[in-house]
């Protein structure tokens, strides 16, 4: 018996496929790829025309993407810190947003018991991102997936990162400190207002007698963590996340 969907009629199919390539901003050379990538199981003559072999290749493919991204562009940070943001940015959950984003729910070929509901479940939505990605690839190779996934994953990719490196300033300064100087940081008290219950701290991260640009806060844990912040921007030649004060 034949998918709900192959009741319509080519032109509908074609102006469906049409209207996608529109929303993701990709034209298919093979339009197919992308009717393959849309095609739940539920849509689907057999499991395998539907997408879950392309939803595997397509997780191998974001995943790929997402690490030579994190490698080059966070020298400082370990396996461990690397896995955690990787495991953030190709997330099922991060997927599903993206479709969500991109609207890809009102693309997709599914069978009756699904075509009907007000929501697409998150998995069969996150399913078919990663299928998309695996049907860029298959059509215009690696740079085209690449050009794709960052286009929609970077921002993710910033936003994960940003705050991987806010709770781990920390231990990446003393990664550096050790790997480059030798010496581990001590932060240095510089200044202190305010009365006692209400005190403001100016500190600054020092490594072999080189102090790092200060900041001021309201403790000195918090403080702390954003003065090591500053000195990791230092040390790697990046723009200051806390200008001095």
């Amino acid at each position: 018996m034949p998918p709900p969907s192959s009741s319509a009629s080519p032109s509908r199919e074609q102006r469906l496929l049409e209207d996608c390539q529109n929303t993701i901003g990709y034209t298919f050379a093979n339009p197919q790829l992308l009717r393959a990538a849309l095609t739940h199981t539920s849509g689907a003559n057999t499991r395998q025309a539907s997408n879950e072999r392309m939803e595997f290749l397509g997780d191998s493919v974001l995943g790929l993407i997402t690490c030579e991204q994190l490698y080059s562009r966070f020298p400082a940070y370990q396996e461990g810190d690397l896995t955690k943001v990787k495991s953030v940015v190709v997330s099922r959950k991060t997927c599903a947003q993206f479709s969500r984003e991109l609207g890809l729910g009102r693309y997709l070929i599914l069978g009756k018991g699904l075509s009907g509901t007000v929501e697409v479940p998150s998995n069969i939505l996150a399913d078919v991102f990663e299928a998309l990605v695996a049907a860029v690839f298959l059509d215009g190779g690696y740079d085209a997936a690449r050009q794709f996934v960052l286009e929609f994953i970077e921002p993710e990719i910033d936003a994960v990162a940003e705050a991987a490196v806010a709770s781990n300033a920390k231990s990446q300064l003393q990664t550096l400190a050790q790997k480059e100087y030798g010496d581990p940081p001590r932060y240095v008290v510089l200044d202190e207002q305010g009365p006692d219950h209400d005190k403001c701290f100016r500190i600054a991260a020092e490594i072999g007698g080189v102090q790092y640009t200060p900041v001021w806060g309201r403790n000195k844990k918090e403080t702390e963590l954003r003065a090591a912040q500053n000195a990791v921007a230092e040390i790697l030649g990046q723009p200051l996340p806390h200008p001095a004060s």
